[in-house]
């Protein structure tokens, strides 16, 4: 990236995630918070898998940095944007671009520094009628974007839907432990009508 100003790195991470999803033209949505910049949200596909991509981009235009701290970083700190990666189709999940607003500015509104098995519990459904109302963040498998040092990169965080069960249960063993119980049972993260693990 040229200079690591923050229309460079909105404008970086747009161009990654539509090269890494090859698609250059997704569908898009704006959300704004009183106070904050605006979060965009992506919605890339359906893919031969029948995968809907939904991305943020906004989330990193500052890096992240613990509200306990007396004086923040402008440049270095984490970055990272927000995934969900469903199955059916673009109409399946009606809503759900709010809520990856929501956690897409939850850094700057609440001092959350999100990463990989962080755990954030929305408590309303992530999208229309949805039975699932938190996320799980993961590796996704999109690489994360350099920026010029002393910028950190953006990572892109894949946020698995849970239900308050599944929640419960991280909360209680652990994040792998949950995504071990999935293995086990077959389940699916990525499709939107499956059933809770049996914790």
């Amino acid at each position: 990236m040229q200079n690591g100003t923050v229309t460079d790195v909105v404008a970086s991470v747009r161009a990654h995630l539509c090269t890494a999803l090859h698609d250059e033209h997704p569908s898009a949505a704006s959300v704004t918070f009183v106070g904050l910049e605006p979060v965009e949200v992506l919605r890339f596909g359906p893919d031969d898998n029948d995968l809907v991509t939904y991305a943020t981009v906004g989330c990193s235009r500052y890096p992240m940095a613990d509200p306990n701290e007396f004086v923040t970083d402008p440049v270095r700190g984490p970055r990272a944007e927000v995934l969900v990666r469903l199955r059916g189709g673009a109409g399946t999940a009606s809503g759900i671009h709010r809520t990856l607003a929501v956690l897409a500015a939850s850094p700057a509104v609440e001092g959350v520094v999100l990463g990989v098995d962080r755990l954030m519990d929305l408590g309303e459904p992530l999208w229309h009628d949805s039975p699932f109302s938190a996320v799980l963040l993961g590796v996704g498998e999109i690489a994360d974007l350099p920026l010029d040092p002393p910028a950190e990169p953006v990572q892109f965080l894949e946020a698995a839907p849970l239900s308050a069960t599944e929640a419960a249960w991280i909360r209680l063993r652990g994040a792998d432990a949950l995504r071990e119980a999935w293995r086990e049972a077959g389940i699916d993260p990525y499709d939107p009508e499956r059933s809770a693990a049996s914790l």
